[in-house]
């Protein structure tokens, strides 16, 4: 049994994609049937390549698409010229039993088929449909871990803010007494300043030797 690739898709899986689905389109087989083939030669479901032929390659190939269907037509009209020259040349061998019970199986034989491309079709989509469920949870849970994420880093925001805050508050504080200290440590100076100004004023005496004081110039 084929593996079932979850992986995206390369330029090389979207060539094989639109030439087998011309190559259907050519020989008027149906698409459904080129997704068939296609998925068994990459190891993808027919749905998955239905949904990438309608949503993004198909845009690709527009014209090629519209050569292929003009091929098909001619193709269609070499084959009804064919069938119509044989069916005119076998009519006087063919009797009307045999003519209805041929006519009885092609109605048969078109009914299954039909049946059978009403089925292949639903297979389809709902293969379409349970992949687009997959990428839709997919993408939900991304959602959900980005809303995680984001409300993480909110939070990370908030406290670093509040730090930012306690800092600047801190620098203004220490600021603050740094001023105080410079103004203190300038009173200090010029106090001692005066002091030692008083001090130099103040009239200065010696002992002689007699005992007597003398002043000092």
């Amino acid at each position: 049994m084929t593996a079932i690739r979850q992986d995206a898709w390369s330029d090389e899986d979207d060539l094989i994609l639109a030439e087998v689905t011309l190559r259907h389109i050519r020989e008027g087989s149906t698409q459904l049937t080129a997704f068939e083939e296609v998925g068994e030669k990459i190891g993808r479901t027919a749905a998955a390549c239905g949904f990438r032929w309608n949503s993004f390659v198909r845009k690709k190939y527009e014209a090629a698409i519209q050569i292929a269907k003009s091929q098909r037509q001619k193709r269609n009209q070499q084959k009804k010229h064919s069938s119509f020259a044989a069916v005119s040349n076998n009519t006087a061998v063919l009797d009307h039993t045999h003519m209805e019970h041929v006519k009885s199986n092609d109605t048969f034989v078109e009914e299954s088929i039909s049946i059978d491309a009403v089925i292949r079709f639903l297979r389809q989509w709902k293969g379409t449909y349970q992949e687009m469920s997959r990428h839709i949870r997919h993408l939900e849970k991304e959602l959900s871990e980005k809303q995680d994420e984001l409300d993480r880093l909110r939070g990370e925001n908030d406290v670093l803010n509040k730090q930012v805050n306690e800092v600047e508050t801190d620098y203004r504080v220490v600021n603050d007494d740094y001023k105080a200290l410079i103004q203190i440590m300038d009173r200090a100076r010029k106090l001692a300043f005066l002091v030692e100004e008083e001090d130099e004023n103040k009239p200065r005496f010696k002992m002689d030797a007699n005992g007597n004081l003398e002043r000092i110039e």
